[in-house]
């Protein structure tokens, strides 16, 4: 979606980036279909499919067929409202609302300047396709979250930043931003982490007179404030999440890696509670770990665990396990399961 499926298969492998994404032992296009629910108009909520198969064309990546199609109703053919192959194909114009039978449709034929662009990516500049501009609005807005302690605790060049990022670099423009457009969040996050973190009562971004941004940190015990470099990585970090999860604008679809780093066991349950009250929220959240802690604070349906199998990667279900299901049904928690060996495949 931000740039190319050339330049995106590059960072996996350069020339060979396609290979890299293929199974082993494998040709053929890659093909990948999701299944979303949204609100393409009106206020209904419908359930839309988009189809990606990538291949090769004349030795180079293509997209070389791309759909998104779904039903009016709980039956009957979906209605395609997108059809891509090879940078060629047609898109719906007419607003959804109006359309109640799929030869009322109209149609617009596009062709794209490359075919290793993402037609979704491409049209949903454009407001005349309706669809097409609320998946790819919807997959814009969604977030991974890696977050680095080493890239937020320095200063950083005065700039505009209402998200965090990836990395967490800009936590200190974040939180200026926060503190001045969204004060009431602000606070709330700051009562939070008081509330997690004994000893922490100010949070500020403190603009420089050379044009940067220090984020100070204030407890309760001393004088004058502590600059990030001096705080602990548990206290960072734990902000940063706090700040992701409250953000004004929360991302549809939120993936963070590994949140246990850095922070204290005993954390690691509110952490899992704010995950879970995003979710509740209208969000949807994957979180990535590998700390028995964390998942002793997550329920049977919400634990997933990956198993490479012949070669393959496969996803288990907890709640398809039924020794699992028995033992949490006993009241055993999720975390000390793994550790007696019970996610069968899921050890080194």
């Amino acid at each position: 979606m931000t740039t190319n499926l050339t330049a995106a298969l590059g960072g996996l492998g350069g020339s060979r980036g396609l290979n890299e994404v293929r199974s082993r032992g494998t040709s053929g296009p890659v093909e990948i279909e999701i299944k979303l629910r949204t609100v393409l108009s009106g206020s209904r909520s419908q359930l839309i499919t988009y189809e990606l198969h990538i291949d090769e064309l004349n030795g180079r990546p293509a997209v070389t067929r791309e759909i998104l199609k779904y039903r009016r109703g709980s039956g009957g053919k979906p209605w395609h409202f997108l059809d891509f192959s090879n940078g060629v194909g047609d898109a719906v114009t007419n607003e959804l609302d109006s359309v109640k039978d799929e030869k009322d449709l109209k149609r617009e034929q596009q062709t794209l300047k490359s075919p290793d662009i993402l037609a979704i990516k491409g049209l949903a500049q454009f407001e005349r396709f309706p669809a097409v501009v609320a998946l790819g609005n919807l997959i814009e807005n969604w977030h991974l979250s890696d977050f680095h302690i080493s890239r937020a605790r320095p200063e950083v060049e005065a700039r505009y930043a209402e998200h965090l990022s990836r990395e967490g670099e800009n936590l200190a423009l974040v939180v200026e931003y926060l503190y001045k457009h969204h004060h009431e969040i602000f606070l709330d996050i700051l009562n939070r982490l008081k509330s997690r973190v004994p000893g922490v009562t100010k949070v500020e971004a403190k603009p420089t007179e050379e044009g940067r941004v220090l984020l100070k940190f204030q407890d309760g015990a001393f004088e004058d404030p502590f600059l990030a470099r001096y705080v602990s990585d548990g206290t960072i970090k734990m902000l940063a999440y706090l700040i992701l999860l409250f953000d004004p604008k929360p991302h549809p679809l939120l993936c963070v890696e590994e949140p246990e780093n850095q922070l204290y066991p005993s954390l690691l349950w509110d952490l899992a509670e704010e995950f879970r009250a995003y979710a509740q929220r209208g969000g949807q959240v994957f979180v990535t770990t590998h700390s028995p802690d964390f998942l002793n604070a997550v329920a049977l349906d919400e634990v997933f665990w990956l198993v490479k199998e012949d070669g393959y990667t496969t996803v288990h279900r907890a709640r398809d396990d039924e020794q699992l299901k028995a033992y949490m049904a006993e009241g055993d928690q999720m975390g000390y399961l793994w550790k007696q060996g019970l996610f069968e495949g899921a050890h080194p």
